[in-house]
């Protein structure tokens, strides 16, 4: 409210002009409401792993893999529910409604029930084929349809601006809010990553590789994450690497330096792979082991491994992360051709060229601009309002400069990455 009360102070012939609004949020948060549509607890939020026993109930059961498509993670919102059931069982009767953080502001904007497909990919309870909830998933979480909001897609209009709040917003006219998207979904969509063969890297505290697809194509054995777009029809995977720029950030503390100055120091041109490996395990591996356990590891230091072989080790490790991320997308079917590069780390000339050498393909740098998860909500919320064809709205920013991979380098790579999956097996048998 304090936001848009500024807005109306500073803009306010821009603010009473719109006519829709988008929404993101973060994923998988649990905000449990009683019939009344008040909240009964703090909202269990993504990061919080206290149901890991619950997820890992439900995960054993095979229909969850079967129908989502995902590993259930303890972070998706069917677990936090069992949970709850478990640890707080006065409460669990009173729940009417569960809604994901965003769809919780929706209701506060327009007084409805309704969440989109995208987000409620990540509750572990929706046929993400489909695209609808499963009945079957709710029940063995002892819920059913009836605590769930109704689905829309994330460019569809869903739910229409509350009278007090335009008035209030000097808003002159019907203000439709959409659909909207979780964060990652909203970011692609500012991104312009919505269709087969677009994707991006963000190289950021952890690192994702994103790809969007036409078809349910999922791979949970590798945990890849399968969701539901924004858009109609669509679907997108996601490759998640738990340490990326947070594995530089550790050597700079390690070593005393900043993590601009380790990577400065590698230059611009690639190398060819040094002889030390770094496994970026710091707080263990998503895709492809899905091990919360394993650890990070430095592999070939010799007397000669100054903190410039570390540093070229680090940034090899993450770009063979990547790589990882890719040979799993790839088992389920999606073909990327070029991705483009977000992220603090994608600021590293050095970096940008190890990861398009690891993958094989050329790193676009998109010029400076908005395209992030605010920027793509805004997306939607035009599409919802002006009925506009999302494909010709969501496109893709203009590219600053493409970093290409370097073709003499590129078996000495492959090699280097081979070493380097072979290492997790060795690693993994040391700490079981």
């Amino acid at each position: 409210e304090d936001a848009v009360a500024a807005l109306k102070v500073s803009h306010p012939k821009e603010l009473a002009a719109v006519r829709g609004i988008g929404l993101s949020g973060q994923m998988h948060g649990a905000t449990l409401l009683d019939k009344s549509d008040q909240v009964l607890r703090p909202c269990i939020l993504w990061n919080d792993v206290r149901s890991h026993a619950e997820a890992a109930q439900l995960d054993a059961d095979p229909r969850f893999r079967a129908i989502t498509g995902n590993i259930v993670f303890p972070g998706f919102t069917a677990p936090k529910i069992v949970w709850v059931h478990h640890n707080e069982p006065d409460l669990f009767p009173r729940i009417a409604k569960v809604l994901l953080p965003k769809d919780y502001l929706r209701l506060w904007l327009t007084g409805e029930h309704i969440s989109e497909m995208s987000d409620a990919a990540g509750t572990s309870w929706l046929d993400v084929a489909q695209r609808g909830w499963s009945p079957e998933l709710l029940e063995v979480t002892k819920l059913s349809e009836r605590h769930m909001p109704s689905l829309v897609e994330g460019t569809d209009k869903a739910g229409t601006l509350r009278s007090e709040l335009a008035s209030r917003w000097g808003m002159t006219g019907s203000v439709v809010v959409a659909g909207g998207a979780g964060d990652n979904a909203a970011s692609a969509c500012g991104m312009g990553t919505v269709a087969p063969g677009q994707a991006f890297v963000s190289l950021g505290t952890s690192g994702v590789l994103f790809a969007a697809n036409a078809s349910y194509l999922p791979n949970p054995e590798s945990a890849v994450h399968t969701f539901c777009h924004a858009l109609p029809d669509t679907w997108h995977q996601m490759g998640v690497i738990l340490s990326a720029t947070d594995s530089i950030n550790w050597l700079a503390g390690v070593t005393g330096k900043s993590a601009g100055d380790l990577t400065g120091a590698l230059g611009t041109t690639v190398k060819a792979p040094g002889g030390v490996t770094f496994l970026p395990y710091l707080s263990g591996e998503r895709t492809p082991h899905n091990d919360a356990s394993i650890r990070g590891a430095f592999v070939g230091l010799e007397h000669a491994s100054g903190s410039e072989a570390l540093t070229q080790a680090v940034v090899e490790g993450v770009a063979f992360a990547f790589r990882d991320c890719l040979e799993a997308l790839r088992e389920a079917g999606t073909q990327i051709e070029r991705v483009t590069a977000i992220g603090g780390g994608s600021r590293s000339k050095y970096w940008l060229g190890a990861i398009a050498t690891a993958l094989g393909m050329p790193v676009d740098i998109p010029a400076d601009g908005d395209f992030g998860a605010a920027f793509g909500a805004a997306r939607l919320g035009l599409i919802a309002a002006e009925d506009a064809d999302p494909f010709a709205i969501c496109s893709t920013p203009a590219t600053s400069a493409t970093v290409e991979p370097d073709d003499a380098l590129l078996a000495a790579y492959a090699e280097a990455y081979s070493r380097y999956r072979s290492l997790y097996p060795a690693i993994r048998a040391t700490m079981s």
